[in-house]
């Protein structure tokens, strides 16, 4: 464990997994932070990639004052129509909505590795999620390194990667939605798509990143379909090897803050058999257009900018 700062602003980080995840205490977030402890949180986030805190029992207002230290808030979704009216910052995570948005009974968006939004051409630079109503069993989330996994990439792959580009579509190559569910018809008249680098570098840390994720990346630009989907089956691969992973379990007063530049993270698929009920918030903070080894940015196909208030 390491101690940053000194008393009354102490806040302990202790590391969790070997290559993504920390535990913080000494953190009350039903107070204001001082400048310390934001640059202490800060400095973290990009060190471990994903925060966890618990015993955290606080509400929208908190959770948005808590976001807004480290960035613009934007709205709650590109799609998203059912935020709490009084904060249209607020995403539910609910079970309890997802089976009338979707025509299926689901617990989040996607059950696939994924980034948070990336078709978007400035895809969040950070999601914060807190937990109201948790299972007693199941229904953890996982994230993964993406640093790492580029990383632990043979220097012959890293270089074949680095010049790649890929596109990113909401919805990927198999909607999560029926057909003719409402969510469908929001996404078709309002698509997002974007070709990001598949090899992008942190704007803060310099870091290369894997920017490809199996919810969202569709395809390689330039390589035929049978060649990109071997490509891509291979980072995918490799981004999800659980070295390179941490695993938390929910409970109502737990939040997650993670790096959106340089993570994917997967919601469970163990909870469809189950009658339970699972109820987080999400904040996003507006995230930069990508931009890659090369120092190209990313390119929109359709959409714009997502962006705060």
């Amino acid at each position: 464990m390491t101690t940053v700062s000194e008393a009354p602003t102490t806040v302990h980080i202790a590391p969790v997994a070997g290559h993504i995840g920390a535990e913080v205490t000494g953190v009350d977030l039903r107070a204001d932070l001082t400048d310390q402890q934001v640059a202490d949180l800060t400095a973290a986030l990009y060190a471990h990639k994903v925060l966890f805190f618990r015993g955290q029992h606080i509400g929208h207002a908190e959770h948005l004052a808590f976001s807004r230290r480290f960035g613009v808030v934007t709205p709650s979704h590109p799609y998203d129509d059912d935020a709490p009216t009084e904060f249209p910052e607020i995403l539910a995570v609910d079970s309890r909505l997802y089976e009338k948005r979707f025509g299926a009974r689901k617990f989040s968006y996607t059950n696939h590795w994924h980034t948070d939004v990336s078709p978007l051409i400035n895809p969040p630079a950070a999601s914060l999620l807190r937990a109201e109503v948790a299972p007693e069993r199941g229904g953890d989330t996982s994230w993964t390194n993406l640093a790492a996994a580029y990383a632990g990439l043979p220097e012959s792959l890293r270089t074949f990667v680095d010049g790649l580009r890929a596109e990113h579509r909401f919805g990927g190559k198999q909607p999560a939605w029926h057909e003719d569910s409402d969510y469908a018809k929001k996404v078709a008249k309002a698509p997002l798509v974007t070709e990001h680098p598949v090899v992008r570098v942190h704007p803060v840390t310099g870091e290369r990143i894997l920017f490809v994720n199996p919810g969202f990346t569709t395809r390689i630009v330039g390589l035929s379909p049978r060649q990109s989907d071997a490509v891509l089956k291979l980072l995918f691969d490799e981004l999800s090897d659980l070295a390179y992973t941490v695993r938390f379990r929910w409970e109502k007063g737990s939040l997650a803050f993670w790096d959106n530049r340089a993570t994917a993270h997967l919601a469970p698929s163990d909870l469809d058999h189950l009658d339970v009920t699972r109820v987080l918030y999400r904040t996003t903070l507006e995230g930069d257009i990508p931009v890659g080894v090369d120092g190209a940015p990313s390119t929109s196909i359709a959409g714009d900018k997502f962006v705060g208030a």
